[in-house]
């Protein structure tokens, strides 16, 4: 074999070993799509597409504060039960002006919002002080959080249905313009604004320095504990915000509405490629782990497989995103 045929190889073993955990997921994607097509004939329609998408948009907002962590190589298991505890927030001051309105009027649902953002805002800073000045590691600090959120919504629905939320919550919830629903816009705005900041910003660049080599990234002048603060708040805020527009896309805010969507957030952003050990990946893998879990949550319903096993189906897909990425890793290291 002469040196021509040999360097055209190494590239591509070279190019192969670097794009492992980017190149797997598109397969997957493809894969799903043409199985599923082929499997209904009601799943390749431009309806349906727009079902997927509307499906995976409440997610699609949690997955984007979920990637800002874990390019940090940190993780947090509170986002689900943040947007459960904002959700039900929401509702809380809407239906309760009692207890924040001594006027024993209903709150203008601006300042309810406002209210509820800054519920989120508290849940980021906690967790981030937590994480970056009292030193508690990000899985145990946000598993606390998790209980307190938890809490936090049990004590305010006190395992009742809250229904009532502001004009604006329930026009981006569950209304549409032109036919699109809104929480697919605002999922579209937060991820395009999210590869913006990770791509163009200085923040961006910062957020991959830490989670790439934390220690490196001390000696250039990155301010560590700010970048990983940062990006706990900003997870938290995406997950309030996607927890407030659910109540309306639901319909009702109630306790244990969001179980599913810590696995489908941390699934998204695993499987779409974006590295567990930091520093690697992106909104792109992300947006790709969203559309292989969206096609193959709303396949599976196409061809009325038992819910059980979808259960199970999804399970095994996470476990090979996980192989796939320690492999990758792996690969990255040996070189």
């Amino acid at each position: 074999m002469s040196m021509t045929d040999v360097q055209p190889n190494s590239r591509l073993k070279s190019f192969l070993k670097d794009q492992l955990r980017n190149i797997a997921p598109v397969f997957t994607l493809l894969a799903l799509v043409i199985f599923f097509a082929a499997a209904s004939s009601s799943f390749f329609t431009v309806v349906n597409f727009m079902n997927i998408l509307s499906q995976i948009s409440i997610t699609s907002i949690i997955a984007v504060g979920l990637t800002y962590v874990i390019l940090t190589a940190e993780i947090d298991l509170s986002v689900a039960a943040i947007a459960n505890a904002v959700g039900i927030t929401i509702a809380y001051f809407t239906l309760q002006p009692d207890y924040v309105n001594i006027a024993n009027l209903p709150l203008p649902g601006i300042i309810a919002i406002v209210l509820t953002l800054l519920t989120a805002l508290c849940f980021g800073l906690i967790t981030a002080f937590g994480v970056t000045w009292i030193g508690i590691p990000s899985f145990i600090m946000t598993l606390a959080i998790m209980q307190i959120a938890n809490g936090v919504s049990a004590l305010l629905v006190r395992g009742q249905i809250a229904y009532s939320y502001p004009d604006l919550i329930t026009m981006l919830g569950s209304g549409s313009i032109f036919g699109i629903r809104w929480t697919i816009i605002v999922a579209i705005l937060f991820l395009g604004i999210g590869h913006l900041v990770l791509t163009y910003t200085r923040f961006g660049r910062y957020i991959y320095m830490t989670g790439g080599n934390r220690e490196a990234a001390e000696y250039s002048g990155v301010n560590v504990k700010f970048i990983i603060g940062s990006v706990m708040v900003i997870s938290a805020m995406c997950s309030g915000i996607a927890g407030m527009l659910a109540v309306a896309y639901f319909g009702s805010a109630q306790q244990n509405q969001f179980d599913s969507y810590l696995l489908d957030a941390i699934a998204a952003v695993v499987v779409g490629g974006t590295s567990l050990f930091g520093g690697r990946g992106g909104i792109g893998n992300t947006i790709i782990g969203l559309l292989v879990l969206g096609v193959l949550n709303n396949g599976l319903d196409h061809i009325q497989i038992d819910s059980f096993l979808k259960i199970l189906i999804r399970g095994l897909i996470l476990l090979s995103a996980l192989i796939i990425n320690v492999y990758a890793q792996r690969l990255k290291e040996s070189e």
